[in-house]
């Protein structure tokens, strides 16, 4: 059987390739500290877990859900949404639940694209965007981000651009893989640039709460919802990324499209799930400062692993990455990466993986335990 053309367009992710590689050298006895992967090793709180325990007896637990996903969800997430950006929406048809935020970048896609029509994608950034995109036979169209102008998008640059077929634009603040943070004027811009040119824009905003003092939502601007999406997700936030539970925020008609997808490609999350959810979203301001207090002392010994390393960075950004210039000298982000891989079993993204301007940079996760950032440290 000859595989659908569609799956000319798309590659293996990288990290699915890479990892085997890691994994086939852990199995030799390499002792490999992966620092590659953003995926928390911190566990949910006591609370959400109980919560999911104690609902296991529940008559509903093990019934098909709704597709909205419980009324009590939704209504968290709102209050989130209200409490912690002062973004207001109605919980009834302004917000979606989802499986993980990943796959609303696919579910808006079927939901706005057509054959042929253009996305603008950031680069760098998420490879997903570029991968849903030509899985649905649209064309990516690639917008420069650049340390120069502060990994945000060059308003000029944009407007410059044929836009005539651009029906979508992905943006990801406080941006993957950078770690860049936006302002409310350049919030602003975009809204206004979106409202001139018929373009969707959605942002991608899983990391607004780790290291992160000002956590910013593109629906904070006035009249956003017209043309703005927000995927968000519990993944990093409260540490429930195999609990697969995201959102999609915007104005009623475009939610109502997403459902339009949604509904036909998959079920309700798990019960428990949801009413776990709930409490974490309920979680107090405890919760976020005790995350931050781990994520910031890994930052300082992942400052110093770079440094060892003679890399470069800037010290001032959000989310659980550190986003490096490669040293002086240094040919290829991927050569480089593989001669840490293969010389001191350490294993960290080169930048190429989230498109071409990622090239001279390489990116550390900090979930990683600060015990292995110092055996990192003392290989150098």
């Amino acid at each position: 059987m000859i595989a659908a053309d569609r799956l000319q367009s798309v590659q293996e992710y990288y990290f699915s390739k890479k990892l085997r590689e890691v994994r086939s050298l852990m199995d030799e006895g390499r002792p490999i500290i992966n620092m590659g992967i953003g995926s928390p090793d911190l566990p949910p709180s006591k609370e959400a877990i109980s919560t999911l325990q104690n609902v296991l007896e529940d008559s509903k637990a093990h019934q098909y859900q709704s597709y909205q996903g419980l009324p009590e969800l939704r209504k968290a997430m709102a209050d989130f949404y209200g409490s912690r950006f002062n973004v207001h929406v109605n919980p009834t048809n302004e917000l979606l639940p989802l499986m993980g935020s990943k796959e609303g970048i696919m579910h808006i896609s079927l939901a706005f694209l057509n054959v042929g029509d253009e996305v603008l994608i950031p680069n760098p950034g998420y490879p997903t965007y570029t991968s849903v995109t030509n899985l649905v036979g649209a064309k990516p169209v690639m917008y420069d981000l650049t340390a120069e102008n502060g990994w945000l998008p060059d308003m000029n640059a944009l407007k410059q651009m044929d836009l005539s077929r651009v029906k979508l634009m992905w943006i990801s603040y406080p941006n993957m893989p950078t770690g860049a943070r936006i302002n409310e004027a350049k919030m602003q811009e975009l809204i206004a640039f979106a409202k001139a040119n018929d373009v969707l824009i959605i942002n991608d905003n899983p990391y607004s709460f780790v290291l992160n003092d000002n956590p910013t939502s593109i629906l904070q601007v006035e009249g956003a919802k017209e043309v703005a999406l927000e995927l968000n997700s519990l993944s990093k936030t409260f540490n429930m990324a195999g609990w697969r539970v995201g959102m999609v925020l915007g104005s009623a008609e475009h939610i109502t499209a997403v459902l339009k997808i949604k509904s036909n490609m998959d079920s309700g999350m798990f019960y428990g799930i949801q009413k776990g959810a709930i409490t974490a979203l309920q979680s107090g301001s405890d919760w976020f400062n005790d995350l931050d207090e781990v994520y910031e002392r890994r930052r300082e010994l992942m400052f110093e692993l770079v440094d060892k390393i003679g890399a470069t960075y800037d010290d001032n950004t959000a989310g659980m990455f550190v986003w490096a210039k490669l040293p002086k000298g240094a040919k290829t982000s991927e050569k480089f990466i593989d001669e840490l891989l293969y010389e001191k079993n350490i294993f960290i993204a080169p930048g190429t993986i989230f498109g071409s301007n990622g090239e001279g940079y390489i990116r550390f996760s900090l979930c990683v335990k600060e015990e292995k950032i110092k055996e990192a440290i003392q290989r150098f």
